[in-house]
């Protein structure tokens, strides 16, 4: 093979011409053969030895190597002369061009002292280093799935620079059940293989053949390089689309919302490019409701919601699908889905009133009906199933009469006065999850019947009425109250009439029939009438009417309307009471008790004692609540003979009321007995010594007569019926005389407040009590029948104190 020289390497000789013979270099060429890929530093051969060189001077006539046209790839060591390997030599490197003859790499050692340069040609051998290789790792084919068998294929051929023996020799393919190669040897000697199609090609088999092309050189070992050959089949629309599954069964909610998706269809067209592309459409078959409802996407295979589902309107879908490709001659498939819309809880379930009975009597019977009610809901299964409940605690309870129909029925006793009116809420629940409600309220009201007497707020009322009251005035007001309605609950007032000492109560008060105002008709008098006891009825206007009635006390009140009366020393009106007494009474004897009588009621008539004028304060004492008159001192020499006291007797009202009686009292010189203590009977002494006889038997004979009169109206009073009043006697009914007793009484009492508190019937042999009577008080009673006693003191008004046998 002819090497072309080229400008440098013309330059490069010329002057190494000019050089020898300027010089006298040798033109000797000394050759060397050597491997290719040597081992850095391994050694070429001794130029020392091989030049007859002297090794001692070689440092001193710095021996160098000078390579022409190439790298530095071998050195000389000037030590010992030996020529070794700097870097490693490839010889495709050195010669690139793929040629059988040698390759060298010629170089010159250069001497000085003198100049001597010596050519040295070393010969770079061929080792089989380099594999095959194709210009492409991948060889890329299209084959239509439509070629003839035994149609050929060229392929890349693969290029190895080593050379001879070694260098590409053959090639290899990978089984195939469809292809196989040809190998072809050009005209320079190179080697190129051929693809033969053995068998014919389905694209919808196997889109893709990987084969794998070896080039195999004549080293040895021998080396091989690959390229992998990717065939792609060309498709042709000779394949219908095919859905995945014939039919479709879908289970959708009827809640499902516009746009949920229902179902995607998916045809497999096993061609490519638009033979493979595949539109979707419903067929003929497919009605108009199913296509309003779903909507299916010709692209997608999407079948979405459209429209509103209702299950309870239409549950069952049926469509039919068609798959097509785009091929020049299109081909298709189809499917069909069933859609099928399940049930869900979104209907409510429904109330209807058949009937409503409102209002009712309130004592209607139980097990009545009140109202029938049906329930519905569209929805089926536990959805549709349905159940009726009312609030608890009320009077009522349902009952099914048949298939979701219900009657509302009393299963209590009503009573409008607690409850009025009921608001009863029928709630109707499904057994959906969630479960749904819905629920209707009634308003059921109660008639009234009249089954409610007159309720008085206090069984028994006590009302204090002050005397002297005027006529007409208002006592209090009794109102009852009926709970039932209208008619029902008005209510008139009546007293119910009774007899008092002859007296009807109907003549002593009034009440106002509509409000139940109670009303005095005459003025009250304490010391003549102290409490009434009668009943008012209150009567409402049902039919029948109910009445209840209540008991009224009236308790009259005293007021301090009563002077005191003086009834001991008795005087004549207007008189003064003489009275004589020994100069020689000892200190602390009894000179005289004034006793007053005051009618009024216990806390006004108490009465207390005291002087109101006394000729000497230091000779006599006033005892307050007794009214004795007793000496502090004896009578001296110097004490005048006329004494005049003054006593005042006042009583504890407000304001206070009093009577005065005045005392003359004559000292003489004569012994007498001084009084004696109450329990003692006085003694008789001479009063008649300065005063008419006649007058006395006169005043004394009225009093008599007078006496006799209070006793009989006693009696009389005390024969009346039982609830009657025994009126107090008059103010002019005691009169009693120092030391002498009340003529023909049984009991006489020597205390003034005593007459306050009891009242004697000597006929009866009782004791009336006037005022309460403090319990397990004393009394001091002179002139008791033989064989009678005192057996009980009462501690309420109205009462008697039973004088019995003690023997």
């Amino acid at each position: 093979m002819v090497r072309a020289i080229t400008k440098g390497e013309r330059y490069v000789q010329l002057l190494f011409i000019i050089f020898t013979f300027a010089r006298n270099i040798s033109t000797a060429v000394t050759h060397y053969s050597i491997p290719e890929e040597m081992k850095e530093g391994s050694v070429v051969a001794n130029l020392a030895s091989d030049l007859s060189l002297d090794v001692a001077t070689l440092n001193r006539r710095r021996m160098r190597v000078d390579i022409i046209a190439n790298k530095k790839y071998l050195d000389v060591n000037k030590e010992t002369g030996e020529l070794y390997i700097v870097e490693k030599i490839d010889r495709e490197l050195i010669c690139p061009t793929k040629s059988s003859a040698p390759c060298y790499l010629r170089l010159e050692i250069i001497l000085e002292n003198p100049v001597r340069i010596f050519n040295i040609e070393v010969e770079i051998l061929d080792m089989n280093d380099n594999a095959p290789q194709f210009r492409r790792d991948v060889i890329h084919l299209d084959i239509s799935e439509a070629t003839p068998k035994g149609e050929r294929f060229s392929l890349s051929n693969a290029a190895d620079p080593d050379v001879g023996a070694n260098s590409l020799k053959t090639y290899e393919l990978s089984e195939s059940e469809h292809f196989n190669i040809e190998v072809q040897t050009g005209r320079d000697g190179s080697k190129f293989a051929d693809l033969i199609l053995k068998k014919p090609l389905d694209r919808e088999k196997q889109a893709a053949h990987n084969l794998m092309l070896t080039a195999i050189d004549g080293g040895t070992p021998a080396r091989s390089g690959t390229a992998s050959v990717i065939i792609r089949v060309l498709d042709t629309n000779d394949n219908a689309p095919t859905f995945d599954k014939p039919s479709y069964n879908v289970n959708i909610f009827e809640n499902d919302p516009i746009g949920s998706l229902v179902v995607q269809v998916k045809a497999v067209d096993l061609d490519e490019g638009s033979n493979s592309e595949v539109t979707y459409s419903y067929s003929l078959y497919t009605s108009e409701k199913t296509q309003e409802t779903f909507n299916l996407n010709p692209t997608t295979g999407k079948v979405t919601v459209k429209g509103m589902l209702n299950y309870e309107d239409f549950r069952i879908y049926d469509m039919e699908v068609i798959a097509t490709d785009k091929g020049v001659n299109s081909l298709s498939g189809q499917c069909t889905i069933k859609i099928l819309v399940e049930d869900m809880n979104d209907n409510h379930p429904e109330i209807s009133i058949k009937s409503f009975q409102s209002p009712v009597s309130e004592n209607i019977e139980l097990d009545t009906v009140i109202a029938v009610v049906s329930v519905s809901d569209k929805d089926s299964g536990d959805n549709g199933q349905v159940d009726l409940h009312i609030p608890e605690n009320m009077p009522f309870k349902l009952r099914e009469s048949s298939d979701n129909y219900y009657e509302l029925v009393v299963s209590e006793p009503l009573d409008r006065e607690k409850v009025p009116e009921y608001e009863i809420t029928f709630t109707v629940t499904d057994r959906g999850s969630p479960p749904l409600s819905d629920n209707e309220t009634m308003t059921l009201e109660l008639l009234d019947v009249n089954d409610n007497v007159p309720q008085f707020s206090q069984s028994f009322y006590t009302i204090r009425v002050m005397e002297n009251n005027a006529p007409g005035s208002l006592l209090s007001s009794l109102t009852a109250f009926d709970p039932d309605l209208h008619e029902n609950q008005y209510l008139v007032y009546f007293i119910i009439e009774k007899e008092i000492a002859n007296t009807s109560m109907s003549m002593l008060f009034s009440i106002n029939p509509e409000n139940g105002n109670l009303y005095a008709l005459k003025t009250f008098d304490y010391e003549i009438e102290k409490e009434f006891l009668f009943h008012i009825e209150a009567r409402d206007s049902g039919s029948p009417p109910l009445s209840s009635n209540v008991t009224v006390h009236i308790i009259i009140v005293d007021q301090n309307d009563n002077a005191p009366v003086i009834v001991s020393p008795w005087r004549a009106h207007g008189s003064v009471v003489e009275e004589k007494i020994p100069r020689s009474t000892d200190k602390g004897s009894l000179v005289a008790k004034v006793i007053a009588l005051d009618t009024d009621s216990v806390h006004n008539s108490r009465i207390t004692y005291q002087f109101l004028q006394v000729t000497d304060s230091s000779l006599f004492s006033l005892d307050q609540y007794n009214g004795e008159i007793r000496t502090m001192r004896m009578f001296s020499y110097k004490d005048s003979r006329h004494l005049r006291l003054v006593v005042v007797a006042k009583d504890n009202g407000q304001p206070a009321l009093s009577a005065t009686v005045t005392i003359k009292l004559l000292t003489v010189e004569t012994d007498v007995k001084a009084y004696s203590d109450m329990t003692e009977m006085p003694l008789e002494y001479d009063i008649f010594s300065d005063i008419n006889l006649y007058l006395v038997i006169g005043l004394a004979s009225v009093s008599f007569l007078l006496l006799i009169t209070i006793l009989v109206t006693i009696v009389l009073k005390c024969q009346k019926p039982k609830h009657s009043k025994t009126a107090p006697p008059s103010r002019n009914s005691v009169i009693s005389e120092r030391n002498s007793t009340i003529a023909d009484s049984t009991l006489v009492s020597n205390d003034a407040y005593w007459y306050s508190l009891f009242l004697a019937e000597t006929r009866k042999g009782k004791l009336v009590v006037r005022q309460p009577v403090p319990k397990g008080s004393r009394y001091i009673v002179s002139s008791i029948p033989r064989g009678t006693g005192l057996s009980e003191t009462s501690d309420s008004a109205a009462s008697t104190l039973q004088v019995r046998d003690m023997m």
